[in-house]
């Protein structure tokens, strides 16, 4: 027979909720910081060039894909076994998130 997997109580996917957006906030404001040297500062200049900001897009989203990915590894060795079914949603999530982030990086 089958292994009948258990459900994540309500509780649980709070936290998981919580903790999320903590990880999204810690990674962006981290990520802020370590590319606030890359880019043009004002976008609407007359003679603004593409290349330093997408350097700076492009450091963002591999860096944040590589924290995500181990955020990933690491949640899925520790978590109990009925938590883990939780941690593809959170990833698939924090995938989208990272072009959402986009937009206040270059606010």
């Amino acid at each position: 027979m089958g292994e009948v997997s258990e459900k994540s109580s309500a509780g649980a996917l709070l936290v998981g909720l919580a903790l999320f957006i903590t990880f999204e906030a810690g990674a962006f404001y981290g990520l802020q910081y370590l590319t606030s040297g890359l880019g043009e500062a004002n976008q609407y200049q007359a003679e603004n060039t593409i290349v330093s900001n997408w350097v700076k897009t492009m450091v963002f989203l591999v860096a944040h894909l590589g924290l995500v990915i181990a955020a990933m590894l690491v949640l899925s060795n520790r978590l109990p076994r009925r938590y883990r079914g939780q941690v593809m949603g959170w990833v698939y999530l924090a995938l989208v998130m990272s072009f959402v982030l986009l937009i206040p990086l270059f606010w």
